[in-house]
């Protein structure tokens, strides 16, 4: 229930944001990493929701990025990707979320060697805490490669050596404030 409507609440962010912000990251896709007693261990990180087979995406991002030079061309046929019907919906989602670091990022180091952190989300007045387990992905890893062409879409300065870190859910332990249900959960906007 909660891995569902978390997924379905991400879903419905990323659309406003490919849709009415010109597919710039909302609060809700930047959560911030914390310990498990609530202290901070970094700042806000933007993450990547990916389709659960994400090779069929990745090869339409990496079509758009190797199209055209140009970044504003990449921007706007990104966004025309994603605003579609990209994100409608949300059961074809992975619930690991991934994100993408410099080579030599100390947030990168200290959530690998943390091995788990949580990571809470918030906007439109609804919490998620999801402890997650971290991971450091493998270049030739789907997951990594999805990741990787879905940012090149928006950075053409992204280099090729990256580090993508996945998070990995632990449902039993997360936690939503409001919970969602009947009259518990917060649409956005509202």
């Amino acid at each position: 229930m909660l891995r569902d409507s978390f997924l379905g609440w991400q879903c419905r962010i990323r659309q406003m944001a490919v849709r009415q912000h010109a597919g710039y990251p909302l609060p809700g896709m930047k959560p911030r990493a914390t310990h498990e007693d609530g202290s901070e261990m970094a700042g806000p990180i933007t993450m990547v929701l990916l389709r659960s087979e994400p090779q069929e995406s990745t090869s339409t991002f990496r079509h758009i990025v190797r199209r055209t030079q140009d970044p504003l061309e990449r921007h706007e046929a990104a966004v025309r990707v994603l605003a579609a019907a990209y994100y409608q919906h949300a059961r074809e989602f992975s619930d690991t979320l991934t994100a993408l670091f410099s080579i030599n990022s100390s947030t990168a180091t200290t959530l690998l060697a943390a091995a788990k952190c949580v990571l809470v989300f918030e906007q439109f007045k609804q919490i998620y805490r999801i402890p997650c387990t971290v991971s450091d992905l493998e270049r030739d890893d789907p997951a990594w490669q999805a990741t990787y062409w879905h940012n090149h879409m928006f950075n053409p300065a992204l280099p090729a050596a990256v580090r993508v870190l996945a998070f990995t859910p632990d449902w039993n332990a997360a936690e939503a404030d409001p919970w969602p249900g009947p009259g518990g959960a917060s649409e956005p906007g509202n």
